[in-house]
């Protein structure tokens, strides 16, 4: 599916010339819309739209979570690796249990997370040790709240496809 609108054109120019954390908050930014996307389709009665958003959030999810730099970003990797496997599980639950409620946790968590890796983008622009050439998305000092969220006890298949 693809999208040539003005917006697409100029997300896709802004993303050449951001930084590694602002590559981060706008994966983020479309995580979050696909979660929109994904509500207004259970409300409308859209089940195959609503599977296609939840599918790309997982796919964007997965590219965050392969691109986590453990030898270099320590218990903050780690953090984040545990946060992106609970994220998977919360949303193919989000999928069967087809509840606004599901779907708002996930909104929201990710609203937070979000908003934290905006306050550090200015931050990292002047300095990012955390980062190496070949892995251009940091781990930073972000730390995802997997406090507050219970893991799921859905069980997953390690083949899905998005």
């Amino acid at each position: 599916m693809t999208n040539n609108s003005p917006a697409s054109t100029y997300q896709q120019l802004a993303a050449r010339g951001a930084s590694p954390v602002g590559l981060v908050v706008s994966l983020y930014d479309t995580i979050l819309r696909d979660f929109r996307r994904a509500q207004a389709a259970l409300v409308a009665g859209n089940v195959e739209q609503r599977v296609f958003e939840l599918n790309h959030a997982l796919t964007v999810i997965a590219h965050l979570q392969s691109v986590l730099n453990h030898e270099r970003g320590g218990e903050a990797a780690k953090t984040f690796d545990r946060f992106y496997e609970i994220a998977r599980a919360m949303i193919l639950d989000a999928s069967v249990r087809c509840t606004p409620e599901s779907l708002q946790k996930l909104i929201a968590t990710f609203t937070s997370i979000r908003q934290a890796w905006q306050q550090i983008e200015p931050q990292s622009a002047t300095a990012q040790p955390f980062l190496s050439p070949s892995n251009p998305a940091p781990i930073a000092e972000v730390v995802p709240p997997t406090s507050q969220i219970e893991p799921q006890t859905t069980t997953r298949s390690s083949n899905w496809s998005a």
